[in-house]
């Protein structure tokens, strides 16, 4: 199974995850064009793909939705409350309703010889879901845009291979940046974006000894840069109270504009 971020940050997202037989990719905010570079790079065309699964409405995730969805035909999969939320988006342009495929958290579905398990996650959309996955004996999730994680997030990716893991942003340059105050207040809300340190403490609660590898994603532009968000995950999870250190496995961070190295379990 080979996983790759096409793009992550706030200025966009697009992730690709798949198997010899079966290729989908999580969200599309970055243009067509983009999609289709990175998709190139990977040997394959958009119009392989056999899903589009969607996270959450926010304009950084659903950008080249629109386009993508009516140049190539490729289902997309979401919540009925991201569904009517993208439908509401006038800047995505009109979507075939017929193109959905309405999902539920916690009900697992297939697509070629992938399995998913949508999971709930908090944020200010109207029903955002992070994703468990599954491929030739393999498991991965995708979990970013949450500003908090529980029992129910930690009992949902336990076991994994890979893990693709938001790190937004650093706490101190977050309050002492440029924002206004209500962004960061809302930031750093309990609906808002995973901090370095807070990932790097549920990254220490799902660790075991035949993880393989973490890419952190997502990180703000302002606030974040890749070298801080490495060191700050990988303390926490050196100086926590788990059994592991930070070298025990590969931290890999995903790049804002371009494709990230491909990581294959």
């Amino acid at each position: 199974m080979r996983l790759c971020s096409i793009a992550s940050g706030s200025s966009g997202n697009c992730i690709y995850a798949g198997t010899d037989s079966t290729h989908v990719m999580f969200d599309a905010g970055i243009s067509g064009k983009r999609i289709e570079q990175g998709l190139n790079g990977l040997g394959l065309k958009t119009k392989e793909l056999s899903g589009i699964l969607v996270t959450h409405e926010h304009i950084d995730h659903i950008s080249g939705l629109g386009v993508v969805a009516r140049r190539c035909g490729i289902p997309i999969y979401a919540t009925k409350g991201t569904v009517n939320a993208i439908m509401a988006t006038s800047s995505v342009g009109t979507i075939d309703p017929g193109l959905f495929r309405i999902i539920k958290a916690d009900e697992e579905f297939s697509i070629g010889d992938m399995t998913f398990t949508p999971m709930k996650i908090s944020h200010d959309a109207e029903e955002p879901v992070g994703y468990v996955f599954g491929g030739g004996g393999k498991k991965g999730a995708i979990v970013t845009d949450l500003g908090t994680y529980d029992d129910y997030i930690i009992d949902k990716i336990r076991d994994l291979d890979v893990l693709f893991l938001e790190a937004n942003h650093d706490r101190n340059m977050l309050m002492v940046g440029a924002y206004p105050y209500y962004l960061k207040q809302r930031i750093m809300g309990d609906k808002g974006h995973l901090s370095n340190e807070n990932s790097g403490k549920l990254l220490g609660e799902v660790l075991h000894d035949n993880f393989k590898v973490v890419m952190l994603g997502h990180l703000s532009k302002e606030n974040n840069y890749a070298e801080l968000a490495y060191e700050t995950v990988g303390l926490e999870v050196t100086m926590g109270d788990n059994p592991y250190k930070s070298s025990d496995f590969p931290i890999k961070v995903a790049k804002r504009d371009c494709p990230s190295e491909v990581l294959c379990v």
